[in-house]
């Protein structure tokens, strides 16, 4: 049991740095590049959900699979479908875009707080409850300000995935200092 309790903590640093880099990297580009390039803030737009969705995959596979992951599973599920609803939106409007972005941002923090409540003894799980109840928060605001006439872009956007980032590197780095205490105890014992 250790050694599985083990191996899920070494999987879950290195799933939480990469969402990490993954998400400060989009941030990056968000605020620079992609606010001046349209074609690229849409292509962003795009692949945002796209990577959460292949993110989720790849974590419930490794995690016991699937169908022991059903909160993953729609996670999954509903990031495909945002992918698709985010490339026909861009069609439309960027508030439509946000619109996408809002109800994806709900749906997947709830599902986010669902996975974190269910690993919760993998440890620094408090960091994705808060950050998937903070998701659903920010979801219902982007619905509300989609509605509204302000002028959206990408910016508008960045700042949540700029708080997910934020919270995947809490989660990497308390794993990590966890483990660092754990096997000095056992070191010292």
């Amino acid at each position: 049991m250790l050694a599985n309790t083990n191996d899920q903590s070494t999987w879950l640093k290195s799933y939480y740095f990469t969402r990490f880099a993954v998400a400060a990297a989009w941030v990056l580009l968000a605020f620079t590049v992609a606010r001046a390039m349209p074609s690229l803030a849409a292509i962003m737009l795009v692949t945002y959900p796209a990577w959460d969705a292949l993110a989720n995959f790849v974590d419930a596979r490794r995690s016991g699979g699937l169908s022991r992951n059903k909160t993953q599973l729609l996670n999954f599920i509903i990031s495909i479908v945002t992918t698709v609803a985010v490339a026909i939106a861009l069609g439309k409007s960027m508030n439509a875009v946000l619109g996408v972005f809002g109800v994806w941002a709900v749906l997947s923090g709830l599902f986010q707080l669902a996975t974190a409540i269910r690993r919760w003894k993998s440890g620094a799980q408090w960091a994705m409850v808060l950050s998937g109840a903070q998701s659903a928060l920010a979801g219902i605001f982007f619905v509300k300000m989609a509605g509204g006439a302000a002028t959206i872009d990408i910016t508008n956007v960045a700042p949540y995935a700029a708080f997910g980032a934020f919270y995947f590197l809490v989660s990497a780095v308390w794993l990590t200092v966890s483990d660092a205490r754990r096997r000095s105890a056992q070191a010292a014992g």
